[in-house]
């Protein structure tokens, strides 16, 4: 079984299931168009709630690949793709799909790959004669920072409604260190997740402040102090770059308040950003 998480796990599958509902509500009436679900963290099917200490008290959860398949009405999605790495629960969840839904069977793909690799299989894929009569609806929730910039950006201008948890506390704040001086192999990894420059990165998370300020010969650099707030603004409107519409994030807290996460939704098509903001305000307030 997948463990992580607590109350944040529960919610985004609820908005990821309120809106796989409503989308495929809309898609419904138009028949032109085959739906593919792609999900690029899939797990096993279950989800194990960590947060108790009691081990009678352990909630183990549905995850979203069975919370989607399980969905008939108001219709289904005509393949189901689902990415996981770890072969262990690629394995589990194969065995759970052939259970709990036999007659779905010969529509699901389960592929034991890298993400980032299918996400541009996918996108090439959606430009090729067989993709082109193709919508999808694409669920991306790392565990970290493990989606690559560049491989989102090989969906830009297709078909897809993508929501993503963008681990703004959890990964890129934890990766900047106070000082500026960030450990080579943390910068590669942002420069990765970010999709900028290491310089840009700099820009962007530091201010230079002088050492001696009244003759300020020389400067060191120091970290905003806003610094998970700034991550969040930066990757939605990075995100606006391959998307026509971005909807506000579903923000995800620790017992502190300190912000860990947003779970946000692109896509190019106006009404989803709608119906995703109508759902995200639903279960801000919940």
């Amino acid at each position: 079984m997948k463990g992580f998480g607590g109350d944040w796990t529960a919610q985004k599958i609820e908005i990821v299931v309120e809106y796989a509902k409503a989308y495929l509500g809309i898609m419904k009436a138009r028949k032109y168009w085959k739906l593919l679900y792609f999900d690029g963290f899939a797990g096993s099917g279950f989800i194990v709630k960590e947060d108790k200490e009691d081990i009678e008290d352990i909630d183990v959860i549905e995850g979203a690949a069975r919370r989607i398949l399980a969905i008939d009405e108001p219709g289904s999605f005509d393949l189901y793709y689902f990415v996981e790495k770890d072969k262990k629960n690629a394995k589990l969840l194969i065995d759970e799909i052939k259970r709990a839904f036999p007659e779905k069977e010969k529509k699901v793909f389960v592929v034991t790959e890298d993400c980032n690799k299918k996400l541009r299989d996918l996108a090439n894929f959606l430009k090729s004669p067989k993709g082109k009569n193709y919508k999808v609806l694409a669920f991306i929730d790392p565990f970290g920072m493990q989606v690559e910039w560049n491989a989102l950006q090989s969906l830009k201008g297709l078909g897809v409604d993508l929501w993503i948890l963008i681990p703004v506390g959890m990964g890129v704040n934890r990766l900047l260190t106070k000082e500026g001086k960030i450990e080579p192999t943390w910068s590669l990894r942002l420069q990765s997740f970010l999709g900028m420059m290491e310089h840009e990165i700099v820009e962007a998370f530091y201010d230079k402040q002088p050492i001696l300020p009244l003759f300020g010969e020389d400067t060191v650099a120091v970290k905003k102090e806003k610094a998970i707030e700034i991550a969040g603004k930066l990757y939605r409107e990075k995100l606006q770059q391959i998307f026509k519409f971005v909807s506000r994030p579903f923000l995800m807290a620790n017992a502190k308040n300190s912000l860990m996460y947003h779970f946000i939704l692109g896509s190019n098509n106006q009404t989803a950003v709608k119906i995703a903001n109508d759902v995200v305000r639903k279960w801000s307030k919940s």
